[in-house]
């Protein structure tokens, strides 16, 4: 039996660009809280320079998945002028 996985993304919007951040993330959430295995997929901190992601699924294998999905490839595109650095993940078994 595979253990769950949980994932932190730290997300550093450019000054003035966290309401929009936000709104990327959002939209994102609808999608991906849809996808097979996603346990938990939500904003659980936002502050004027960083808004924190925090998630959970049920595999490796579907985590995995998840990253080469539609949804994170978009989001990817929606915030590459947004963020003042690539975001900071971390993630534990």
């Amino acid at each position: 039996m595979t253990e769950p996985v949980d994932v932190t993304a730290v997300f550093l919007p450019n000054p003035g660009e966290v309401f929009r951040v936000k709104l990327a993330l959002d939209i994102a959430i609808e999608q991906v809280v849809e996808e097979p295995g996603c346990i938990r997929y939500e904003i659980t901190d936002v502050a004027e320079d960083r808004i924190v992601l925090t998630e959970r699924w049920e595999s490796e294998e579907l985590l995995a998945k998840h990253l080469q999905g539609p949804a994170v490839q978009d989001l990817g595109e929606s915030l590459s002028a947004l963020l003042s650095e690539p975001a900071q993940i971390t993630k534990s078994a």
